[in-house]
């Protein structure tokens, strides 16, 4: 029997990266998780980012989020540094700008590898990695009426 690492599906697969996008529409949790789809996975991590009530001590009633015009293609790059890195089968990532609500969906990655370790640590970099280079700014809007701006992410 051939060791596993020799077997297509423990490889990078052909054109990982399914979806990448920018949208200022709600996200969907289905479409992410149908992107990343793989038979030779077994393992698929998901993050999922919403506004939640309260920053730094601080009730948030609202925020909203915008992006400079190079957001996608910085995206992108972040997925194929990923897949570099990683054994990924299928990797999706969408992120919303415009205003959100508490609960909103605020970003959705997912990562599919041919293992669970895989998985996790691609999905960790991509979201990280999202978060600290992508160019897309959160604006926040307080209870008591103060407001706040946040860089990347």
């Amino acid at each position: 029997m051939a060791p596993m690492n020799d077997h297509p599906g423990e490889q990078v697969a052909q054109d990982p990266v399914k979806l990448v996008a920018v949208r200022d529409t709600p996200l969907s949790l289905d479409e992410v998780f149908r992107a990343v789809g793989d038979t030779a996975a077994g393992g698929t991590a998901l993050f999922v980012g919403t506004v939640r009530d309260h920053d730094g001590g601080a009730d948030v009633d609202k925020l909203g989020y915008s992006c400079h015009p190079s957001a996608e293609a910085e995206m992108r790059r972040i997925a194929e540094k990923v897949v570099a890195r990683y054994p990924v089968r299928a990797l999706a990532a969408v992120h919303r700008v415009g205003d959100l609500g508490v609960g909103d969906l605020a970003v959705v990655v997912a990562v599919s590898c041919p293992h669970r370790g895989e998985a996790f640590e691609a999905c960790r970099m991509l979201i990280d990695d999202l978060k600290h280079e992508v160019p897309i700014w959160k604006h926040q809007t307080f209870s008591d009426g103060t407001e706040e701006w946040v860089g990347a992410c």
